[in-house]
């Protein structure tokens, strides 16, 4: 079962004014929908909810959801925050079965690109995509999707099949295998080379100009 458990309260109001009311008493509103019942406006503490929140195993995981002593499994969807101070202002759950098939994005994180020669050769690394939308079981959700950066080239296209992934991962794009982010010639590597190329050709030109004047 999941690791974080959240206490909720039901929250009686709703709409803006409930949100606002149980702000002021240091709590983050929510709601609770899915499956075959009704939504639910709930009510988490603020301080518990951030701590489970920067673990980082919160948003997009499996969850437990605890009222009283009834628990469910759940998946935190959506949190939003305040632009200017960070503060969780409301959050979305989501009910699930655990062995449940689920929607859900999962962020791409690129690795060891330190020990990839095309960044060393003036690369750069263009992502297409920052996540991906899969199917997987609600109890297997995986963190990240990691790409191994290190036996890339310049000129690579990175593709769905070049990331390892268990397999009851799915990606909900179907039929091709979609681009994930390619590692191309950065425009300063280019207008290096093209100066070069430019400083080269105007040396070869120089012999034939002297041995005009000459003639």
């Amino acid at each position: 079962m999941a690791e974080i458990i959240l206490n909720v309260d039901v929250r009686d109001g709703v709409g803006t004014g409930g949100a606002r009311a149980a702000r002021r008493a240091g709590m983050v509103p929510g709601v609770l929908y899915g499956g075959d019942k009704a939504p639910v406006a709930i009510s988490v503490d603020e301080k518990a909810f951030r701590k489970s929140l920067y673990t980082g195993k919160l948003l997009g995981h499996l969850v437990t959801l605890k009222y009283g002593e009834e628990t469910q499994p759940v998946i935190a969807r959506d949190v939003q925050f305040d632009p200017v101070s960070d503060r969780p202002l409301h959050f979305d759950l989501m009910r699930v079965d655990e062995n449940q098939t689920v929607k859900i994005e999962i962020p791409v994180h690129f690795i060891n690109e330190d020990q990839c020669q095309a960044f060393r050769q003036g690369g750069s690394l263009e992502v297409v995509r920052h996540a991906v939308e899969v199917k997987v079981p609600a109890n297997h959700i995986p963190e990240d999707l990691i790409v191994d950066l290190s036996g890339h080239k310049l000129g690579d296209t990175i593709r769905w099949s070049d990331l390892k992934v268990p397999s009851d991962v799915e990606p909900t794009i179907e039929g091709r295998d979609f681009v994930i982010a390619s590692i191309k010639s950065s425009s300063a590597a280019k207008a290096a080379d093209q100066i070069e190329a430019e400083e080269a050709e105007a040396a070869a030109e120089v012999p034939a100009t002297e041995q005009s004047d000459e003639g």
